[in-house]
């Protein structure tokens, strides 16, 4: 389980999600981790690592990001790489959720 906020996620429940746009065009996925609703400005980021920076960085609050890089989780998250306390962005959108192995975590 992971954080988000105060509220406790359970990153392995996944259920269908939306993606609706201002001008009615809607995308269809699955979500995981929080379970609910959020508005904001869709925004994307080009990295290929650091989206632990990218979902606590304070300047996506009201933000959701669009990861352009394919595969996002297969590092894990750590106590250094914070930008704040709770995730900012309101939503995280990615092609791929790989959920880390500790093994190969690269500072291990």
């Amino acid at each position: 389980m992971g954080l988000a906020g105060n509220r406790e996620t359970n990153m392995n429940h996944v259920e269908n999600a939306i993606l609706a746009l201002e001008d009615g065009t809607v995308f269809e996925g699955r979500s995981f981790g929080f379970s609910g609703e959020k508005t904001g400005e869709v925004v994307f980021n080009t990295s290929m690592a650091g989206y632990q920076e990218i979902l606590t960085d304070p300047s996506y609050k009201g933000q959701i990001v669009v990861m352009t890089y394919p595969l996002i989780g297969n590092y894990g998250v750590n106590k250094e790489d914070i930008e704040s306390q709770e995730p900012k962005a309101e939503g995280f959108i990615i092609k791929e959720n790989k959920i880390y192995n500790k093994e190969i975590y690269f500072r291990s």
